[in-house]
């Protein structure tokens, strides 16, 4: 039989629902704060360069001549790049260790590796691709260069650090992200639908690929929007490997530059008017970051909508 609650219950019950209130208005407070102190410092720069600023593509601090166009291109270009590689991996490995593709110790083990990847640090990773990734993709893109030149894509033969070994490591560091959010997602996926699934005669691709992974996909696609959000502000490891060189360029092998190791490189010794119009470069990334996030949660929310009406 139910019984009232008590007041013991009942102050409990208050005090948990104050708490996630007060912690709500903290986050949105801390969101606005930031907001009010980089848009001040940035206005300035907003009331001065205007929109030419977002198509500008010079940088110059001694003409105070400055655009983020060739930055703004390298952070959607290396992240979207970045995105289709990790995305696509991390997808396939959340159904090989859920599906029981391996053992469970086997799992197990590659679960705690894929786990530990987001635990290196990013400069970590910016020198693991400096030695490592670009020498070992040097030889492959040269080659591509002299063979397939005429192509947008490897136009620039890879002498030092370039956009794809920037992509290849920023793959391997959305990858955890995009892994262990998609497994939890997978799993969650009643055990009777895949019964049903296989009750109706399909084999076993095809209940992954077209019941588990469809029914999972709003957990997928919050995967890959964090993912993105992720690659969008990383900047240690793109200031090391990007080449810091702004420029608009489709090839793989050619540097290029992004909004945050922009503001990782020249913040450090900028004057006033530069860093004024570092702080309206920091406003756009804000804007680009809410804005892909934005995206993902209708995307969501449309995937949660077809699935209920399926």
């Amino acid at each position: 039989m139910s019984q009232r609650p008590s007041i013991a219950a009942y102050v409990v019950d208050r005090a948990f629902f104050l708490a996630a209130g007060l912690g709500a208005f903290t986050i949105v407070a801390l969101v606005a704060y930031i907001l009010w102190e980089i848009g001040g410092q940035a206005l300035p720069a907003v009331i001065k360069n205007g929109p030419q600023f977002l198509v500008n593509t010079h940088w110059n601090v001694q003409n105070q001549s400055f655009g983020i166009l060739p930055q703004i291109w390298g952070t959607l270009y290396s992240s979207l790049l970045a995105l289709l590689i990790g995305g696509f991996v991390g997808v396939t490995i959340a159904i090989i260790l859920t599906q029981d593709f391996l053992p469970h110790q086997i799992a197990v083990v590659f679960r705690t590796l894929i786990e530990m990847l987001a635990a290196i640090p990013s400069v970590v990773f910016g020198l693991w691709g400096i030695f490592v990734v670009i020498p070992f993709i040097r030889p492959a893109a040269d080659w591509l260069h002299d063979v397939a030149g005429f192509i947008p894509f490897f136009g620039t033969s890879l002498s030092g650090p370039g956009m794809a070994p920037a992509v290849i490591v920023l793959a391997i560091m959305i990858l955890p992200t995009v892994a262990a959010i998609s497994q939890d997602a997978i799993s969650l996926v009643p055990y009777k639908v895949k019964e049903a699934a296989y009750g109706m005669g399909t084999t076993r691709w095809e209940a992954i690929l077209k019941v588990i992974v469809p029914t999972a996909s709003g957990g997928i696609s919050s995967s890959l929007v964090l993912g993105f959000g992720r690659a969008l502000g990383e900047t240690m490891a793109l200031a090391m490997l990007i080449g810091n060189a702004n420029q608009i360029s489709l090839s793989l092998f050619s540097p290029a530059n992004t909004l945050a190791s922009l503001l990782a490189s020249n913040f450090p010794e900028a004057g006033q008017i530069e860093r004024q119009a570092l702080m309206y470069a920091a406003l756009v990334l804000l804007a680009i970051t809410l804005v892909v996030n934005v995206i993902g949660t209708l995307i969501l929310a449309w995937t949660s909508r077809k699935i209920v009406k399926a």
